[in-house]
């Protein structure tokens, strides 16, 4: 599985930084913490990049959910769709 951040081109370097720690949960402090700045500077960074606009993508190669079980090509489920 890999997250990607689409329209983060649009980011000064300082917001995609703030953008990859946010949508990898951490919170504001830690984020303060691990780049030396101001919780308040977080903030406005990620207030910023949001204006700004990108979005989060998740790409799933395979079946990492199991949400398409062991049917094979084909075979229809039990729900009745196919």
């Amino acid at each position: 599985m890999q997250v990607e951040i689409r329209g983060a081109e649009r980011l000064s370097f300082r917001e995609r930084q703030v953008v990859v720690l946010k949508e990898m949960g951490y919170s504001t402090e830690q984020i303060a913490d691990r780049l030396g700045i101001a919780p308040s500077s977080v903030a406005t960074l990620y207030n910023r990049a949001k204006v700004k606009g990108y979005e989060v993508v998740i790409v799933i190669s395979g079946d990492p959910l199991a949400v398409f079980g062991k049917e094979t090509e084909g075979e229809s489920s039990d729900d009745g769709v196919t």
